[in-house]
């Protein structure tokens, strides 16, 4: 099969890319379509799903559920995952409630960051309870390695397939526990992280062979991590004010760190000082233990530190090895394994992002649509180019949530 990419400079600190060859030389955007096993695994619920307390959803939900469940997991074997089920209230309609999948944002790769072991954010909560309200079903899976039984596994942090199979497992997992009470009909919702793992619900979607995929919204969905961290380096190299430095480079560290974390899974001989200097490394081995926020703030604390004692600079700061990015590991899954969207998906996908956003600069997400449509993937790419009020990261999302369910009812209506 013929194979291109796009060769993209980075002109501007927001990964502006704004000159683009042919390479036939290189492979990195495209692949061919991958064999996907059918899900058949037997008895997927394990035991009976647990009631969720931690956030309310009284007068909105019949059930508020953790379902422990089987998946194919990265490594090629069956494991075990969490994830929460949400069912509306009232009389199913005759084919049953179709099932939106929810697939969240970083929290981290370690058990304690498991959305099914806290409490949901406002945003979150009330998209779920507007979904419940219009008649869907809601599975939001907490993914591959957070808040399993074994309490052994790392989440694989970012690996598409791990996140798609979460998505597709936890889905079949409902199906069979709720009965004729769900459709056959599913659709996935994500955001950042999990704006990548609904995307890769579409390319995977052939393993729920019994279920009939519908679509996916994707809200600044994580891609081209090559091209993000490049950049991110970039905008901290001119960015003058020490806050905003230590900032840039602190989400870059937690960023890199939780990958390594990830990778550590199906490749347990990774060591993080093959990533990080010292003594960063020291830091960064808290990923997988740590929740996203407090490993951020400790990459945070120890640059302020440092700064201090060397008037006010983080320039020469010890973080990442130099050419990390080219360690066959690490490079592989920058390039393949976490990339969405590198083989043509059918069913409709819309994607939401933001021109505000710092995190998923909208550069990256113009080159993902760029690349789909190459693919013959048709992509309904909603930005606010025209809006007077710009999305940033979280409000891309917040400010979106109605159009989100407006989006699901065209794409999945109530039958």
């Amino acid at each position: 099969m013929k194979r291109h990419v796009l060769t993209c400079t980075l002109l501007t600190l927001s990964l502006a890319l704004t000159a683009c060859n042919d390479d036939s030389d290189n492979d990195l955007f495209y692949e061919a379509k991958p064999t996907i096993p059918v899900n058949n695994i037997d008895n997927p619920v394990v035991a009976t799903p647990a009631a969720y307390t931690q956030t309310d959803f009284s007068g909105i939900t019949d059930e508020s559920v953790i379902m422990t469940y089987k998946m194919l997991g990265v490594n090629g074997k069956e494991t075990q995952a969490t994830a929460l089920v949400f069912t509306p209230e009232g009389t199913p309609p005759a084919k049953g409630w179709p099932i939106v999948a929810w697939a969240h944002g970083t929290t981290g790769v370690a058990d304690q960051c498991a959305p099914s072991r806290n409490e949901l954010n406002p945003f979150i909560k009330n998209m779920i309870s507007g979904f419940l309200q219009a008649g869907y079903i809601v599975v939001a899976p907490d993914y591959e390695g957070l808040g399993e039984p074994s309490g052994k596994e790392l989440h694989p942090f970012l690996n598409l397939k791990s996140e798609a199979y979460s998505l597709t497992d936890a889905v079949v997992a409902a199906k069979d526990y709720l009965g004729s009470e769900a459709s056959n009909q599913w659709m996935a919702v994500g955001h950042s992280q999990g704006g990548q793992a609904a995307l890769g619900a579409a390319q995977y979607a052939a393993r729920a062979s019994q279920m009939t995929y519908k679509g996916t919204v994707a809200l600044a969905p994580a891609s081209n991590f090559n091209l993000i961290l490049t950049g991110g380096e970039a905008q901290a190299e001119k960015q003058t004010v020490l806050s905003e430095k230590i900032g840039t480079l602190a989400s870059l560290d937690t960023f890199t760190a939780l990958i390594v974390a990830g990778l550590r899974n199906p490749n347990p001989n990774l060591q993080y000082s093959q990533i990080f200097k010292t003594p960063t490394v020291d830091i960064a081995k808290n990923a997988e233990t740590d929740c996203y926020d407090v490993l951020g703030a400790k990459f945070g604390r120890e640059m302020y530190v440092y700064a201090q004692k060397n008037n006010n600079s983080v320039n020469n700061y010890p973080r990442t090895q130099t050419e990390f990015m080219s360690i066959p590991i690490v490079k592989s899954f920058l390039e393949k394994d976490s990339q969405p969207l590198l083989v043509k998906v059918s069913t409709p996908v819309i994607i939401y992002q933001g021109s505000a956003d710092s995190t998923v600069p909208k550069a990256a997400t113009d080159v993902l649509v760029q690349l789909a449509n190459q693919k013959k993937t048709s992509v309904r790419y909603i930005t606010d180019e025209s809006n007077t009020t710009k999305w940033d990261h979280g409000s891309v999302y917040a400010l979106n949530i109605t159009n989100i369910i407006s989006d699901v009812k065209s794409l999945m209506p109530i039958q």
